[in-house]
């Protein structure tokens, strides 16, 4: 991209709400942001070694103030910005606006050709088995690889000669997306994960697919936040899909 900061300018200036944040928190795995209204939340990055950008508790600021957090290289409070930009995108009444419900068992590649494709799957995302049967090759890369997955350092080598690219939503947070979206130009992208905001115009940016997760049960995720139970947030949500060719 030419412009690397453009996908999250494009966020942070369609957060059109004012609404107060009442509570954040901050877990291994989840960060989240809540107003009166509306929970947002993104993967939580624990690297908290530059200044911050805001000064002072998250709590009273609006979630229009918290969202400019989203372009900090403190990772930590960039976390935080993306779960307010998600307070305000990954809402109930957008999801049925939008109408972009999609059951989680269909996942991210519903309807797509995966036969004798060469996959990219940046993260461990949850996959269906059926995916690993029809693709030619799968190529996992990782920040903090296991068994089998290539270090996130082969991107550059691997993604241009993938078809189809799957990213964690977390490379919002960590800021290597615009890089990763340059490396797949010539492959169908998806962005998916519970990091993933339901935001349409993402789609012109690169971006085939967004898939992610509306949290409907506030208190069950805020329990599992709290008590660092592991486990996908999916139950406590409802998954959602947007596809470019529907937004034309």
């Amino acid at each position: 991209m030419t412009d690397f900061f453009e996908l999250y300018d494009i966020l942070i200036g369609g957060v059109t709400s004012d609404a107060v944040v009442t509570n954040t928190l901050c877990g291994e795995c989840w960060t989240a942001v809540e107003t009166a209204d509306h929970f947002g939340m993104a993967m939580t990055t624990p690297v908290d070694t530059t200044p911050r950008m805001l000064s002072g508790d998250y709590i009273g600021k609006s979630i229009k103030e918290i969202a400019l957090a989203a372009k900090s290289w403190n990772l930590t409070e960039a976390g935080f910005g993306m779960a307010a930009i998600n307070a305000f995108y990954n809402t109930p009444q957008r999801l049925e606006a939008l109408g972009a419900f999609e059951p989680f068992d269909n996942y991210c590649t519903d309807g797509l050709d995966l036969k004798d494709k060469t996959i990219g799957i940046i993260g461990h995302l949850n996959m269906p088995e059926h995916i690993r049967q029809q693709a030619k090759e799968i190529f996992i890369l990782e920040r903090n690889p296991r068994p089998g997955d290539y270090p996130d350092s082969a991107c550059d080598f691997l993604l241009p000669k993938c078809d189809i690219v799957i990213m964690t939503a977390s490379t919002l947070v960590n800021k290597t997306l615009p890089h990763l979206l340059d490396l797949c130009k010539n492959a169908y992208t998806i962005l998916a994960g519970p990091s993933a905001p339901l935001c349409p115009e993402l789609l012109d940016l690169g971006i085939d697919r967004i898939a992610g997760l509306v949290i409907t049960d506030t208190e069950g995720m805020k329990y599992k936040i709290i008590h660092e139970i592991p486990g996908p947030p999916y139950p406590m949500g409802k998954p959602f899909l947007l596809k470019r060719n529907c937004y034309e």
